[in-house]
């Protein structure tokens, strides 16, 4: 068993969320802790220049928002927001935070994986704990 459980969350893609969650909590320990985290990904600041003000702040929102709907009413998941690219920040976060597993949702891989790579195979080949795949 495990005392903590990193669960990554993209909201664009929540297919596995909720299996995701089912397993974290059959593999938590008693007294463990299950932490969602949702990366937001950098803005270019050739991009962001011509954002209306107040639109970061806004999209964060937005992500929070989305963040608290995918967890729904799983009980007793901290949920935080994280900025960077997905599978660095992901492996990161887990190296800093002293996470013993990581729960992370991944579809089939389709040809432009092959050859980019999917946030889940990076968090797999990356991590320096133990990786459960969810399809």
């Amino acid at each position: 068993m495990y005392k903590t459980i990193l669960v990554p969350v993209a909201t664009d893609h929540s297919d596995h969320t909720k299996t995701a969650f089912e397993v974290a909590k059959a593999l938590v320990d008693k007294g463990g802790r299950i932490i969602a985290i949702h990366v937001i990904e950098p803005i270019p600041s050739y991009v962001a220049q011509y954002l209306p003000e107040g639109q970061l702040e806004h999209g964060r929102e937005q992500a929070a928002e989305a963040l608290e709907l995918e967890v729904g009413d799983v009980k007793g998941v901290e949920m935080r927001l994280i900025n960077g690219s997905a599978g660095q920040a992901i492996t990161d976060f887990a190296a800093a935070n002293n996470v013993d597993l990581i729960v992370i949702a991944s579809h089939k891989p389709g040809l432009q994986d092959y050859f980019l790579g999917s946030t889940a195979a990076r968090v797999v080949r990356h991590a320096r704990c133990a990786v459960h795949v969810v399809r």
